[in-house]
């Protein structure tokens, strides 16, 4: 077995700490990888705090992950060893449903293995993840990362790129279309830049007016304040597609409003209680609520060769895995712009 040490929650109340775990040894088809990076997802604190409901503890969060080959199974083709790879939210599935089949294995109908507290067929336990000194990972599920990305700046792409890339690409939006995204903050600034890149005219929606500058830097052709009633009646029935990456109960009917008809609304903000809807919003204009899981392996691997070609990175703030509880407090008030991403070189200190 493999010792890997990493920061984990013992239960919902208590701070991330110091855990010592094993990771199995590399089968034919695995990939040992160093971890170098690993982003912070608000996912990862809903977990830790038991939101949904499901968390399995300990738990050592992590799905954003950038490191380093280190070693590989005998049957390993894709990758050598100091290849640099990476990890994304699901390291496996059934392989053999409709979903997976189809290349589509983030909705595996048997449930795809997330990368952490999902359950391990070879240990019997559950997955861990990122937060810790390294991870072994079928090299099926394990992506390349392209020569030039800054590698801590890239590891977000693994959720909070894909999340948006994923629901952009399947409904096809490109030039000649009017793409608004709903939120700045993970999520939104990454619906922002990838909808740019696509040759879309983009509008940020946003419940701030401090943000309207930030939006315009990072790609966004117009800046709604959606507090303000004569911006959002301004733009009603023009958009093809919306981005929602809101987290928090909101007015989803108001966004239903601003598309034309046959647009679509693409949810990918996880709000925790239901999102009320008046159903007239959709039946006047035969307009399309939808929903979105991050993507599939391909699709991920492309969206990491798009960002390479573009230099399409995140916004991050560089931390220590010693300041993980206090990125979760600035995390929990939103003050991140827009994502914490760990150095996991500071993990030395807890070996």
């Amino acid at each position: 077995m493999i010792q890997s040490i990493g920061y984990a929650a013992t239960d919902t109340t208590s701070p991330l700490a110091p855990f010592r775990f094993e990771r199995r040894e590399p089968a034919a088809h695995d990939v040992q990888i160093d971890i170098l990076f690993c982003g912070v997802c608000h996912s990862d604190l809903h977990q830790v705090k038991g939101d949904w409901g499901r968390t399995h503890f300990p738990c050592v969060p992590g799905h954003e992950i950038v490191g380093r080959v280190t070693r590989i199974g005998s049957a390993v083709s894709k990758f050598r060893v100091g290849d640099i790879a990476a990890v994304g939210c699901m390291v496996d599935s059934c392989r053999v449903c409709p979903s997976c089949a189809e290349g589509a294995e983030q909705y595996c109908e048997k449930g795809a293995v997330m990368t952490y507290n999902g359950p391990d067929r070879h240990s019997g336990g559950v997955t861990y993840g990122g937060y810790s000194s390294n991870i072994v990972v079928d090299e099926a599920y394990t992506l390349k990362v392209p020569a030039g990305l800054d590698l801590a700046a890239a590891a977000p792409l693994l959720c909070a790129g894909i999340t948006t890339y994923s629901p952009l690409r399947h409904w096809k939006v490109g030039p000649g279309q009017k793409v608004g995204v709903v939120g700045l903050g993970g999520l939104g600034h990454m619906g922002v830049k990838f909808a740019r890149a696509f040759g879309a005219h983009v509008v940020l929606f946003t419940t701030s007016e401090a943000k309207r500058a930030e939006g315009l830097r990072l790609g966004a052709h117009e800046v709604v304040v959606s507090k303000n009633r004569d911006e959002m009646k301004a733009h009603r029935s023009s958009f093809d597609f919306i981005l929602d990456t809101v987290s928090a109960n909101h007015d989803i009917t108001a966004l239903l409003g601003l598309l034309r008809r046959e647009g679509t609304l693409c949810q990918v903000g996880l709000p925790a209680e239901p999102l009320p809807v008046n159903v007239f919003a959709l039946v006047g204009q035969r307009r399309n609520f939808a929903g979105s899981s991050i993507g599939s392996i391909a699709e991920t691997q492309e969206m990491l060769d798009f960002c390479g070609e573009h230099n399409i990175v995140c916004d991050i703030e560089r931390i220590a895995i010693q300041d993980i509880n206090t990125a979760y407090e600035r995390l929990q008030n939103s003050d991140v712009k827009y994502r914490f991403v760990i150095d996991m070189a500071t993990l030395v200190g807890e070996a």
